[in-house]
Formats: C-alpha cells, sequence, structure tokens
C-alpha cells in the first residue's frame, strides 16, 4: 500500500563538500488523515556504490584500510578497514564507478559484477543510497598503498582468506556496515560462487 505525503518546503542550510538540506513535510497517518506540518535535516549524500572484492579461485576477499572522519571520536582509531567505495557522478552507471574505483583504491579489475543489496545507510538523517555488489577479481599481487591524491586517499590494500575476514566480522574488527553486509552475504553465497 503507498501512502501520501506532501512537501510544503525545502531549502538548502549548507553545501560544501557536502550538502544539508531542510524539509518541511506532512504524511498520512496509519490511523487517517495527515500529520502535523514537521521539519527535518537530511544529509544529502545520493546514491554510491560499495564493491566487495573477491577472488573464488583463492578463496580471497581485498579489503582496504583509510582514515575515516566519520570515525574521529573512535575510542579504537579513525583507521577503517572497509570494502571499495564511491560516489556514483551525473551521468555514471553503477558499474563504471565500482569499475573506476576498484582501480583507483585497490589496483584491481573487476571481472563480473554481482548484486548483493541496494540499501539506505540511515534514513533518518541522509539521503545516501548504497549500491552494494560483489565483484569477482583476480586478486594475485594485489596490495599496496592507492588513492588518489587530490582527494586525499592514503588507502592500505590487503588480501586475505575469506574465513579471516568473516572472522573479523564476528570479532569487531570491520565496522563499516557496508563491509559487515557484504562479508556475511559472502558467507551465506561463497559455496555457490566457487563453483
Amino acid at each position: 500500500m503507498k501512502y501520501r505525503w506532501r512537501l510544503e518546503r525545502h531549502r538548502t542550510l549548507y553545501e560544501r563538500y557536502f550538502r544539508l538540506d531542510e524539509y518541511e513535510v506532512s504524511h498520512e497517518l496509519y490511523e487517517g488523515g495527515m500529520s502535523p506540518v514537521f521539519t527535518r535535516e537530511l544529509f544529502e549524500r545520493g546514491g554510491v556504490v560499495a564493491v566487495l572484492p573477491y577472488d573464488p579461485r583463492r578463496r580471497q576477499v581485498v579489503l582496504i584500510e583509510q582514515f575515516r572522519a566519520g570515525a574521529i571520536h573512535d575510542p579504537e582509531t579513525p583507521w577503517l578497514i572497509e570494502s571499495v567505495a564511491g560516489i556514483i557522478d551525473p551521468g555514471e552507471t553503477e558499474r563504471q564507478v565500482a569499475e573506476r574505483e576498484c582501480r583507483e583504491e585497490a589496483g584491481c579489475d573487476v571481472e563480473r559484477l554481482i548484486p548483493i543489496s541496494h540499501y539506505y545507510v540511515s534514513p533518518g538523517g541522509t539521503t545516501e543510497l548504497c549500491n552494494l555488489f560483489c565483484g569477482i577479481v583476480d586478486s594475485d599481487g594485489i596490495g599496496g598503498i592507492h588513492g588518489l591524491a587530490d582527494e586525499h586517499e592514503d588507502i592500505r590494500v590487503m588480501t586475505l582468506d575469506a574465513s579471516e575476514a568473516y572472522g573479523w566480522v564476528r570479532d569487531g574488527r570491520i565496522r563499516s556496515s557496508a563491509t559487515i553486509i557484504a562479508l556475511q552475504w559472502l558467507e551465506l553465497n561463497e559455496s555457490s560462487l566457487k563453483r
């Protein structure tokens, strides 16, 4: 069932590297009628693509580690272990972003992309929609330091056995949602991918 909602007012509050917009909305209530108009601020992020590079022949995943400003207050470290990811620029397809980011961030080429999920990262406060994939790669020789200097990227690339990566999710070493979701999906689906 579809419910009705109305946009009463929209304005941009802040715009630099990111954008913050204010919305005044009302929506249909489950018990009938419409809600009063209320205000929400949204971090306008748009679409992103995240890719877990996986080599089924070697049973290895490729993960990256980099400094993340969003984790700056983390008591352990603001360097997070993640899957490859990037913002979808206007006119780009999800596949183009996946291929570009795998080359830029991890130095690998994607042979095949397998869709995992499309999900809202935190819909209470941001528009960010993550398009999550498993990317089949050849992990031979993958590693080192990658990223674009003009984007202030300093990315360490690592390959590890898929079982070890599953353990990193279980013991809390991996704390990035896209990476957790991708590795849990891979653990459930790995046997079919190896075939």
